[in-house]
């Protein structure tokens, strides 16, 4: 775990956040800034940088939980589809820097909005997605 990094600190329970799933290996909640209402993020808890860094065994159950979370957003969020996107390093548009994977509900005609233009969530409102989604996981 790092001290200064905001994704370790939700894992302490030292910040808030939306949880949505916890097991030994993996952890999600939800984005405080959504591109979409029910966008989650699927973290391991060990500090991995990018995907350069994880082990195999480790990114392969993550990538496990991501598909369960896939699943769960699609349904409880009545989605008609959903994006999973991993950035690696700044120029790929990293901007916090532990390893991360956005489950992004989708809708056909829906532009998801540019990150600079997504305001933060209210937490009431948030807490309400997360029921929504947790039914299905």
């Amino acid at each position: 775990m790092s001290d200064d990094c905001i994704f370790c600190r939700i894992v302490k329970n030292e910040a808030p956040a939306t949880r949505l799933y916890e097991d030994d290996v993996a952890f999600a909640f939800l984005d405080i800034r959504p591109a979409s209402e029910g966008h989650t993020l699927v973290i391991p808890k060990r500090h991995h940088r990018t995907i350069y860094d994880i082990p195999d065994w480790e990114i392969a159950h993550l990538y496990r939980i991501v598909k369960k979370l896939a699943v769960a957003v699609k349904k409880g969020m009545n989605a008609e589809g959903v994006t999973i996107a991993q950035q690696n390093e700044k120029a790929a548009g990293q901007e916090i820097f532990h390893l991360h994977v956005h489950v992004i509900p989708r809708f056909q005609g829906r532009i998801l909005p540019r990150p600079h233009e997504i305001p933060e969530a209210d937490r009431d409102n948030l807490d309400k997605v997360a029921g929504r989604i947790r039914q299905f996981i």
